[in-house]
């Protein structure tokens, strides 16, 4: 996510599926409380969290 890869191409390269990367992602982004209408980008939130934490 934080070389900013977009889903098809995240799932390209573990070997998954588009689906199984969405729903990963998905689950992330519910757990972090970033939810579709937030301000700023949820991934770069979501990647700015992993590094503050």
């Amino acid at each position: 996510m934080a070389e900013g890869l977009a889903n098809p191409d995240t799932a390209g390269r573990l070997v998954v599926t588009e689906t199984a990367v969405s729903k990963h992602i998905r689950s992330i982004f519910a757990k972090l409380g970033l939810a579709p209408g937030d301000a700023g980008h949820r991934r770069v939130l979501a990647v700015l969290a992993y590094l503050n934490s």
